[in-house]
């Protein structure tokens, strides 16, 4: 004869184990969002800076005139990011003939043509810090474009 067991034995699990779990898998995925938001602002900053950089090259492009005009390159640039702190562009114009680079103030046989280079630099920022990882958050992009 076969006796049955008593029914407290199986029917309910250990109290408490599912705060035990939860604590032990919070921090995880805590540091598991933090780094998507870094992450994230990460990629939010280099897309600001590159757009940045390629408004300050469009509005060199549209002119030699505004080739020439460095401060107007940089500002193009910055009020491309209103939203990005601690952006920096710099605006360089150099020139070339068909048998390579020439000066600016110069002429050439087959015509002279204009480039503008404007290099945007930010810091990302970061929600959390990862100490032992060598990251900075810096992020850059540079563009170039052909003054018509």
């Amino acid at each position: 004869m076969q006796h049955a067991a008593a029914p407290e034995a199986h029917c309910c699990p250990a109290k408490g184990s599912a705060i035990v779990e939860f604590a032990l898998v919070a921090p995880l995925l805590l540091l598991l969002v933090a780094g998507v938001l870094d992450f994230s602002m990460a990629l939010r900053t280099a897309a600001s800076v590159a757009d940045a950089a390629r408004a300050g090259a469009q509005y060199g492009s549209r002119s030699p005139a505004n080739a020439a005009d460095t401060a107007g390159i940089q500002a193009a640039a910055l009020n491309a990011a209103p939203g990005i702190t601690g952006l920096s562009a710099t605006a360089v114009e150099s020139c070339q003939c068909s048998g390579g680079a020439a000066s600016c103030t110069g002429s050439c046989a087959g015509g002279l043509r204009i480039y503008v280079q404007v290099t945007a630099h930010a810091t990302a920022p970061t929600v959390f810090r990862y100490s032992g990882l060598p990251y900075s958050g810096a992020v850059a992009a540079t563009a170039t474009m052909r003054a018509q």
